[in-house]
């Protein structure tokens, strides 16, 4: 059925259907931390193993997402939609039963993998049965709360989970999601057959694996600067061969456009922070102030709601009036000044006093970012390439997500050693170490925040998107 045919009651079905695979995807990312100790127990893996667990996901997600996004547009998106649906599915359950760390390892890196052909399918479905512009606002600020607050439903969901079941449902829970969600784009998906299948870039699709994991080793290991300048030539490659190639996975015309360039660098400075934020504060939470995995969980409700709040005031009311370098600016900065009130907590601080009025805060200029970035993303962009746009989406989102862990934890760790030689004998030295190392993180991420707000409001353009059905969609680069 062709995108401009579907009727309104079906709109509502698929995006129903697209939320909630998003929702699945969004809430693995963090569910399985709650899960860590238990599974450590039960399968016997050490402290150096931990990390994999959670590693072999966003690195299989993001290093594959531009190759997912690409075989949405050449193999149709219904199709690869439902693929991801039942590999996620199925390693899902091999996850949940599994006897060792590597076949839980393995399960992890196969739901990122599927993940990577699902995730750009279903927002390039969602761009495409949205094309109006009331239609579009709607259902971009109900898709961008799940994206972004997947991750508390996730930390909250796996507290419960693991509190009243075990670890292993953190895992076979995703089996009900992806039934489901298979089912309904079974029934409500319109059918597309893709491009004409142009034969895909192979070499720029392993420049694309390698510069993700080149990039994640370097800034899991900051001593290793031979890894950055390897990834630093793989870009230069990766451009270059794009540039080229008959049916790049990445076509430059996409993150060439402004607006899409600041969404997409917006999306990431997000991303960076926001993983920081729960990361940290889940630990400060738990450790500092003695919260139970559940409390946890329900500490992180107050940013959802004023995340999924801004998301839908986002794109409702404030993108009608002013575009998109006075929203995604705007939203980067308020984020940034949510971590740098973090940055204050200690030993002493309370989660009414100092914890929450910062989640809030955070949440709203989050909410108020994405759900516009999403929507600047993928706007006035080819139905050859709504795939390719879309799946940049989640690539700076786990890039950003990646940095974010990787770059923030090894200073937290610096931060701790450093605090602990200086305090030596001190008492209760390793909790005022730990407080601090978090102060440590949240000054930097509040930087880089501020830093990244200025540099979307100087590359994203002042007027109003045009997201008219009427008018063909045009291709990126051409005035909109």
């Amino acid at each position: 059925m062709p995108e401009a045919t579907v009727r309104q009651p079906r709109r509502g079905w698929i995006l129903a259907t697209l939320c909630l695979a998003q929702l699945m995807i969004s809430l693995d990312v963090l569910i399985v931390n709650i899960a860590l100790p238990s599974a450590q127990r039960a399968l016997g893996f050490g402290i150096a193993d931990r990390q994999w667990a959670v590693t072999a996901y966003t690195l299989a997600f993001g290093s594959l997402l531009l190759l997912g996004g690409r075989l949405s547009d050449v193999f149709g998106r219904k199709r690869m939609f439902k693929i991801g649906l039942v590999g996620f599915g199925l390693a899902s359950a091999v996850g949940g039963i599994a006897t060792s760390f590597a076949m839980l390892a393995i399960a992890r890196a196969a739901q990122g993998a599927f993940g990577a052909v699902l995730a750009p399918a279903a927002l390039a479905l969602l761009t495409t049965t949205f094309a109006d512009a009331g239609g579009r606002a709607r259902a971009f600020g109900v898709y961008a709360a799940l994206a972004g607050g997947g991750a508390a439903v996730g930390l909250l969901l796996g507290g419960i989970l693991v509190q009243y079941l075990n670890w292993r449902w953190c895992m076979f829970v995703n089996v009900g999601f992806a039934a489901t969600a298979l089912l309904g784009a079974s029934v409500v998906l319109p059918s597309d057959s893709g491009s004409s299948r142009p034969a895909l870039d192979v070499p720029g699709i392993a420049l694309v694996f390698g510069f993700s994991h080149a990039s994640t080793a370097a800034w899991s290991n900051a001593t290793t600067l031979g890894l950055v300048g390897a990834g630093a030539v793989l870009v230069a490659g990766f451009t270059r061969r794009q540039a080229r190639a008959s049916s790049p996975v990445l076509p430059l015309r996409v993150v060439l456009d402004r607006n899409r360039g600041a969404a997409y660098l917006a999306i990431f400075m997000i991303a960076l922070g926001q993983f920081a934020m729960l990361l940290f504060v889940t630990y400060y939470c738990q450790r500092t102030l003695g919260f139970t995995a559940i409390q946890s969980g329900l500490a992180f409700l107050p940013w959802l709601a004023a995340f999924t709040t801004m998301a839908q005031v986002g794109t409702r009311v404030i993108a009608k009036r002013v575009g998109p370098r006075w929203t995604l600016a705007p939203g980067v900065a308020v984020a940034g000044i949510a971590l740098a009130a973090l940055s204050r907590l200690g030993v002493s601080s309370s989660y009414a006093d100092d914890v929450l009025p910062a989640l809030v805060l955070f949440g709203a200029g989050a909410g108020l970012t994405i759900s516009c970035a999403v929507n600047a993303a993928t706007a006035v962009v080819e139905q050859t390439d709504a795939g390719a746009a879309s799946a940049m989406v989640n690539t700076s989102q786990m890039i950003g997500a990646s940095v974010g862990t990787a770059v923030l934890n090894s200073l937290a760790v610096s931060a701790v050693a450093g605090y602990l030689a200086a305090h030596v004998g001190q008492t209760h030295a390793a909790e005022y170490a730990a407080t601090h190392s978090y102060d440590v993180v949240f000054t930097v991420s509040a930087a880089a925040l501020l830093i990244g707000a200025v540099v979307v409001g100087a590359l994203a353009r002042g007027e109003l998107p045009r997201l008219a059905v009427a008018a063909p969609l045009r291709r990126a680069g051409q005035p909109s």
